[in-house]
Parts: structure tokens; C-alpha cells; sequence
């Protein structure tokens, strides 16, 4: 199994919002140690490399290469809860101006 913790950047098995299929692409894991202790799940949030359109709760990645990204990136505010088993590798990990503003942009998501 592959651990990751809050802030890193993995390859996940992301489920499609309409519940059927998986496609390999990054996630931003942020969810924390002790959550990890405790479950064997992991919350994330997706990575697309579609910068043109910035919805509520997206951050663009501003240092997406030294990330592990291969493309101009940013984190949606698409939430998700995967088990653990389904993280493939770890690709890097967010910086943290950028995590600090993903984390601002969730609250805006959460109220």
C-alpha cells in the first residue's frame, strides 16, 4: 500500500461522478494523519490540467512542475473519499503557498 500524507500529489483511481468507471489521474491528498490512522480511506481532490475554466473552489497550481505535474495544473474543489488500495504511486507534493491556497479555496466549498 502507498502512503501518502496531507499535501502530496498522487495518481488515484478517480470514480466518475455519474458512479460507473475509474480513470487514472493525480489528486491532491488533504486529508490528515490522523484521519489515515484511523480509516483505511484517503479524501482527496482532483487535478485536472483544464486551466481555461476556474469554477468555485479550484486553485490553479503555480508551481506544478516542481509538484511532479507534467502539464499546467489546477486542483478543483471536487471532493472525494477513495480507499487506500486505490492510490497507484505518489507523484510529488504541493507546495505551500499552494496548498495554503487550496485550503482557503476548500473553505469556500465548506462554509
Amino acid at each position: 500500500m502507498i502512503k501518502c500524507k496531507h499535501g502530496d500529489i498522487a495518481l488515484v483511481n478517480f470514480g466518475f461522478s455519474e458512479g460507473i468507471g475509474f480513470k487514472k489521474r493525480p489528486a491532491l491528498v488533504i486529508s490528515s494523519e490522523a484521519y489515515h490512522t484511523e480509516r483505511q480511506e484517503v479524501v482527496i481532490l482532483a487535478i485536472t490540467s483544464n486551466v481555461d475554466r476556474i469554477l468555485l473552489g479550484d486553485t490553479k497550481i503555480s508551481q506544478w512542475k516542481e509538484a511532479g505535474l507534467l502539464y499546467p495544473s489546477l486542483v478543483t474543489g471536487i471532493i472525494r473519499t477513495i480507499k487506500s488500495n486505490m492510490i497507484f504511486r505518489k507523484i510529488g507534493e504541493i507546495s505551500k503557498v499552494d496548498l495554503n491556497k487550496v485550503e482557503e479555496n476548500i473553505r469556500k466549498i465548506i462554509g
